[in-house]
């Protein structure tokens, strides 16, 4: 796959060019300061970049198609990993991926939405967007967990649920609702993380959780910044307006106590070193899960169900 450079990103490409052919010149001509200067000047820019990034420049880092996806996070982070298939009902929804795996030596229920990388893996996976067996097959296996007392762990990232008139004749709304109602009453400890895109109902019905966290440069809305656009100014030109308006990011989203912790990426981008990412990742799951396991069942399922009804609440004059 060809390396993908976003608009923002190009004067450091542009400055790494001229590195590299400053480097090719280095045996005939004495540059050496002049190249580690022009390095300490990339190190600069792309800290301070990556340090001032605006709201839809975080959404086109979570689309990043050289992103970590969930299988890559599960292949990273666990050991001993069985994917289990199948709803049970109508059939194998490819674009949710879960089952038991080993984190951090203890045995847990992995869960998330699963992304391809080229046009055939992408027809394979249905671009991340889930039909209803694919919240059917997530919500078997959490009961599978709850059965066995293990936690569940669910790794978020999808444009949204599937919009298909198929989709809807099986009942696609009926199954996020359906998986919201037996998540919030689940007596086993689940951690949510956001990874990627977080895009409405269709993030929400793997969403409900003890806690909530976020990666650094993913996002999380009631709807895409396109469709935003598309429905308030009839266009999609203004997206990076909608975006600013939504207040989609891991900051903005904690500073509104949906999320509870962000969890920060390698400078870039989870793409620009995945193994430091999901080494990250685990050690946070790691930690938020052995608070947890602490904790007694009917307590967690107290404590969620109050923590999802303060969101939104206000107080009127």
């Amino acid at each position: 796959m060809a390396k993908q450079t976003l608009e923002f990103e190009k004067p450091i490409i542009e400055l790494e060019q001229k590195v590299e052919e400053m480097r090719k010149l280095s045996g005939q001509l004495d540059i050496a300061d002049e190249i580690s200067k022009l390095e300490s000047r990339i190190s600069e820019l792309r800290t301070d970049i990556y340090s001032n990034l605006t709201r839809w420049q975080r959404v086109q880092l979570a689309r990043h198609p050289e992103r970590p996806y969930t299988l890559d996070y599960i292949n990273l982070m666990t050991t001993d990993f069985i994917e289990l298939h199948g709803d049970r009902h109508f059939g194998d929804d490819h674009a949710v991926v879960g089952g038991f795996a080993k984190l951090d030596g203890k045995t847990v229920m992995v869960i998330g939405q699963q992304k391809g990388r080229d046009t055939k893996s992408n027809i394979y996976r249905n671009f991340g967007m889930p039909n209803p067996e694919g919240y059917r097959k997530a919500l078997r296996l959490m009961k599978l967990a709850e059965k066995f007392g293990k936690p569940v762990v669910t790794l978020l990232d999808t444009p949204g649920a599937y919009p298909g008139i198929e989709a809807e004749e099986r009942g696609q709304a009926e199954a996020i609702a359906r998986n919201l109602f037996e998540m919030a009453q689940l007596r086993v400890p689940i951690v949510v993380a956001i990874i990627g895109e977080g895009a409405s109902g269709g993030a929400l019905g793997l969403g409900v959780g003890d806690r909530i966290l976020m990666m650094e440069n993913s996002w999380y809305s009631v709807i895409a910044p396109e469709s935003c656009s598309s429905i308030l100014w009839r266009s999609w030109d203004y997206k990076e307006q909608a975006a600013e308006a939504l207040k989609l990011t891991a900051v903005d989203l904690l500073e509104q106590k949906i999320i509870d912790r962000i969890i920060p990426e390698p400078l870039g981008g989870a793409h620009k070193n995945p193994a430091a990412a999901a080494d990250t990742l685990k050690k946070i799951l790691a930690e938020e899960l052995a608070v947890l396991l602490k904790v007694k069942p009917e307590k967690l399922v107290e404590a969620r169900i109050a923590k999802f009804g303060a969101m939104g609440s206000y107080s009127g004059k």
